[in-house]
C-alpha cells in the first residue's frame, strides 16, 4: 500500500505524466542508500532523478519508488547471490498455491519444489507439510567505468565533443579538472562511457547553439524561428530530456544569431596545417587613387596624401598586406599577387577585368568601396573566384562573396546574449534618444521588464540630449543593474557615463543595511560617441563599459607583427594596417590549407590572427559571412577581452 501510495504521489506530482517505459524504469530505495550512489548505478545525474522526482530533494526515505530515466551509458552486469539460511515450515490452507506462497515468502515456486520433492509429481493439497528456504539475498555489481579516454580528433574543441556524448561544456569540463581552454589533436580527455551508437555525430551542413539560463522552447522560437517539434526532430532524445542550460542543439545555418558562443570555438592555426606549396595567385583591389597625386615635389604629395581618405586608407591596408607577404613567403608559401588601384570608380573595375585574366584567380580582395565591390564579385561570379570584402556588411551575398566584417546584428545579439547568460535576474535600463528609439524597442523585446530613460526635451520636443540624477536614480534598483546607453551623440554620451560614475556603488549613509546599486554600461552599437574628447575613460572603465567588436585590442610590447610594423614603417600600426595583415594571413591560409576558401570554411571554422578573427557561415542562398565576434570591457582603463 505504501509503495503504491508512493508512485501515486510522483503521478500527481507531475500531472499524470505519461511515463514511457521505454525511456523510464524505477527504483526502490533500501535502507542507507543516497541519490549518489543511486544515480552512479544507473549511470546518470543526480539531476536527472531530482528533475523526476523532486520530494527526495528533502528526504530520502527507505520503499520509497523513485523514476530513473533510461540511461545510454554501459550499464553494469548486476549477479544475484543467494545464500540458504534455514527453512520455515508451512501447513498449506485452503486455496493457498504454490505462486501464492511464493510471493508470501518472497522465493520462487521453483525453490519450494527444490525442497519438497513430492511436489514435482503432486499437486499441492490442503495440510501439506512444506519447508520453505529462507535466504541471505545479495547483488553484486561488477563495476563498469562511468568514463572512458577519448582522444580528440582534428578540429574538435569542447563544444562539439560536449555535444558528441549529449553533456554541457561545464559538465565536460567537470570531468576533466585539469583541461586547458584549447584542446589539441591527440590530447586525450574524459568522456561519459557511451556506445558508440549513441554518441552524436557532427554535421557541417547545419550551426549548433547552446542554451542559455531559464530559455524555453518560446524564447528559442522566437530567436531561432523554430517550432519546439522542429527542434526535437533535429535533436534526438530532446524530448525526453528537456530543455538543459549549456546544452548544445544542432539548429539550420543562420546568419541572425550568435549561435556557438566564441569561447567554445577554438581557433585553428593554418600555419601548422600547410599540405599545399603551388604558387597561389591572388589580386588586391584598392582605391588608391594614384592618378590624383601630385607628384612634383614631396610637399605636394603629402598634401595629397593628407587630403584623400581613400588614398590614405588603401595604404594602410596595403602597408599591413605586404607584412603579411613576407611572413608567408617566410613559411615557404609562393604567391603571385596583382594590385590594381580601382580609382573608386566603377569604370575603372569594369576596365580591369575586361583587360586582365581573373579565371585562374585564387582570391581577390577588395576592393573597399560598396559599388565596386559588388561589380567586381558580379563579373567575377561566373568563373566561381571568391571575392573578400575587407570592410563592407551592406553587400549583396553572391555565392563567391566573403564578408569578413559580421553584420550589426550580430554584434548587437552579442551583447544581448552576454545580459541573458547572467544566471541571476538582475535589473534592466536602457538610456537612449530619439533616434534610437529602434534599438530601444528591440532590447524592451528582448528583456520585458526593461526600463527605459529617455533625453530630456525641449519645448518644441526636440533632443537636448541630457539626463537628470533623478532621471537615471528612479530607474535603479539595489544590487546590479544592466544599463544600456543607446546614442551617437558624443555629448549625450558624456552626460549619461558621468552621472551613471557618481551613482555606481554609491551608498547612502541616512539609510542602513541598504544593498547599493552596481551598474554594469553595455551598449548595443559602439560607435564615434564612446570614443570622443568628452569621454572620460575613467568613467567607462568604473562602469565597466561592454561592447561587441568586430577587432579587440592587441599588446604592443609581446606581438611580432606589431614589433616588425614598427622597425619598418617608424610607427604603431594602424587598424586599417593590421586588417590588411589578418585578412591577407587568413585568404591566403586558407588556400594552401584546404582544397580552396570555399572548403576552408569547414575545414578551419574558426581562426584568429592580431586582431581579427574569422569563422565564415554560408548563407541558405548566398555567400559567406564572418559570424565571429569579440565581447569585451573598459578595466582599468585598458580595453579587454571578456570570456564567455
Amino acid at each position: 500500500m505504501r509503495r503504491f501510495l508512493s508512485v501515486l504521489i510522483l503521478l500527481f506530482a507531475f500531472g499524470f505524466m505519461p511515463i514511457n517505459a521505454q525511456n523510464f524504469s524505477t527504483h526502490q530505495v533500501k535502507q542507507g542508500e543516497t541519490i549518489e550512489g543511486i544515480a552512479k548505478r544507473y549511470f546518470v545525474t543526480p539531476f536527472d532523478i531530482y528533475k523526476l522526482n523532486p520530494d527526495a530533494k528533502k528526504a530520502l526515505k527507505p520503499n520509497t519508488v523513485l523514476i530513473i530515466p533510461i540511461s545510454k551509458a554501459k550499464k553494469p552486469k548486476v549477479t544475484v547471490n543467494k545464500e540458504l539460511q534455514g527453512f520455515k515450515e508451512h501447513k498449506t490452507k485452503r486455496k493457498e498455491t504454490l505462486y501464492s506462497l511464493a510471493k508470501k515468502y518472497n522465493v520462487t515456486e521453483d525453490d519450494i519444489k527444490k525442497y519438497n520433492k513430492f511436489l514435482y509429481a503432486n499437486p499441492l493439497r490442503k495440510g501439506d507439510r512444506l519447508q520453505i528456504p529462507k535466504y541471505k539475498i545479495t547483488e553484486i555489481v561488477e563495476e563498469v567505468a562511468t568514463t572512458k579516454p577519448y582522444t580528440v580528433l582534428p578540429k574538435e574543441g569542447k563544444w562539439r565533443i560536449a555535444y558528441k556524448f549529449g553533456i554541457t561544456v561545464d559538465e565536460l569540463e567537470a570531468l576533466n579538472p585539469e583541461m586547458a581552454e584549447v584542446l589539441k589533436e591527440g590530447e586525450v580527455v574524459n568522456v561519459p562511457n557511451l556506445e558508440d551508437e549513441d554518441q552524436k555525430e557532427f554535421d557541417d551542413q547545419y550551426s549548433y547553439y547552446k542554451v542559455l539560463p531559464k530559455e524555453g522552447f518560446y524564447r528559442l522560437k522566437l530567436k531561432l524561428d523554430l517550432e519546439q517539434d522542429e527542434i526535437e526532430a533535429l535533436n534526438p532524445g530532446l524530448k525526453e530530456t528537456g530543455l538543459k542550460s549549456g546544452m548544445i542543439l544542432k539548429i539550420p545555418h543562420s546568419n541572425s544569431v550568435d549561435a556557438i558562443i566564441e569561447g567554445e570555438r577554438e581557433a585553428v592555426n593554418l600555419a601548422n596545417s600547410i599540405t599545399d606549396y603551388d604558387t597561389k595567385h591572388i589580386a588586391i583591389m584598392l582605391p588608391f587613387r594614384m592618378h590624383r597625386v601630385d607628384f612634383d615635389s614631396i610637399s605636394d604629395a603629402k598634401k595629397s596624401l593628407k587630403n584623400d581618405p581613400y588614398l590614405n586608407a588603401s595604404l594602410d591596408f596595403h602597408s599591413g598586406v605586404l607584412m603579411a607577404l613576407d611572413s608567408l613567403k617566410s613559411l615557404g608559401i609562393s604567391l603571385k599577387v596583382d594590385v590594381y588601384d580601382t580609382r573608386y570608380e566603377v569604370s575603372e573595375v569594369t576596365r580591369i577585368i575586361r583587360e586582365n585574366d581573373f579565371e585562374n584567380v585564387d582570391a581577390v580582395i577588395g576592393p573597399l568601396t560598396p559599388a565596386s565591390f559588388n561589380k567586381v564579385a558580379s563579373e567575377l561570379k561566373k568563373y566561381n573566384t571568391p571575392v573578400v570584402s575587407p570592410i563592407g556588411t551592406n553587400l549583396k551575398l553572391h555565392d563567391n562573396v566573403f564578408q569578413s566584417r559580421p553584420s550589426d546584428d550580430l554584434l548587437k545579439m552579442k551583447v544581448v546574449n552576454f545580459v541573458k547568460s547572467d544566471t541571476l535576474s538582475h535589473n534592466i535600463i536602457v538610456i537612449t534618444d530619439s533616434k534610437n528609439k529602434a534599438i530601444a524597442s528591440m532590447l524592451k523585446r528582448e528583456f520585458n521588464t526593461t526600463k527605459l530613460v529617455y533625453s530630456r526635451k525641449d519645448k518644441d520636443g526636440k533632443d537636448e540630449f541630457f539626463v537628470t540624477k533623478e532621471d537615471i536614480e528612479q530607474a535603479l534598483k539595489p544590487g546590479k543593474n544592466y544599463v544600456f546607453l543607446e546614442t551617437k551623440n558624443e555629448g549625450y554620451a558624456s552626460n549619461v557615463t558621468s552621472v551613471l560614475a557618481s551613482l555606481n556603488n554609491k551608498i547612502d549613509p541616512e539609510k542602513e543595511n541598504v544593498i547599493p546599486s552596481e551598474i554594469v554600461l553595455l551598449t548595443t552599437s559602439i560607435n564615434n560617441a564612446f570614443e570622443g574628447d568628452q569621454i572620460n575613460n575613467m568613467h567607462l572603465s568604473n562602469l565597466q563599459f561592454h561592447f561587441a567588436t568586430a577587432s579587440k585590442e592587441y599588446s604592443d610590447d609581446s606581438n611580432a607583427f606589431v614589433k616588425k610594423y614598427d622597425k619598418l614603417y617608424n610607427i604603431t600600426p594602424n587598424k586599417r594596417a593590421v586588417k590588411g595583415f589578418d585578412l591577407t594571413m587568413d585568404v591566403v591560409l586558407r588556400l594552401v590549407s584546404s582544397e580552396d576558401l570555399y572548403a576552408s570554411v569547414n575545414s578551419a571554422p574558426l581562426t584568429e590572427y592580431v586582431e581579427n578573427k574569422f569563422a565564415y557561415k554560408k548563407k541558405m542562398f548566398g555567400g559567406y559571412f564572418n559570424d565571429s565576434v569579440y565581447l569585451v570591457k573598459y578595466d582599468d582603463l585598458t580595453i579587454v577581452e571578456v570570456k564567455q
